[in-house]
């Protein structure tokens, strides 16, 4: 074999190599994206299965709440209700009488009075935050001052 014929294989084995490693870089590359897409659409998944469940639980947290406010000997699990809540990163949303009004907190159903500023009367079903996210507004009755 000639020097000529050797440096050409050689130079054609060193393409190889190069088409080859460039080939195997992008499957690397390819796999990885597949893998962080995969991961993403899990948690994407787990967190719409967990909202579901928290959607579930609410007319329950409802019922547990005008119980608490109907019954005196039922006071004690306020605390155990607002406890698991709280783990649950489920808070109520401030709809209070007198607490300025808000349509992105807050659904009128009522809209009483004359002038310009919105304060909400009365509640008529508690909205509620699930990590920081309007999960449900909260229903009321508004009226202008």
């Amino acid at each position: 074999m000639k020097k000529n014929e050797k440096t050409e294989q050689n130079g054609e084995l060193e393409a190889k190599i190069n088409e080859l490693t460039g080939d195997l870089q992008r499957t690397r590359a390819d796999f990885e994206n597949f893998r962080k897409q995969t991961e993403m659409q899990k948690e994407k998944a787990k967190e719409a299965v967990e909202f579901a469940t928290i959607c579930k639980v609410l007319p329950v947290i409802d019922d547990m709440d005008r119980a608490i406010l109907s019954y005196e000997e039922l006071k004690p699990l306020a605390k155990s209700l607002e406890k698991t809540m709280n783990d649950l990163d489920l808070t109520r949303i401030d709809s209070r009488p007198e607490v300025e009004f808000n349509p992105d907190l807050h659904e009128a159903v009522m809209v009483e009075g004359e002038g310009e500023k919105e304060v909400i009367a009365e509640t008529l079903r508690p909205g509620y935050f699930y990590r920081k996210q309007v999960l449900r507004p909260a229903m009321v009755k508004v009226k202008k001052i």
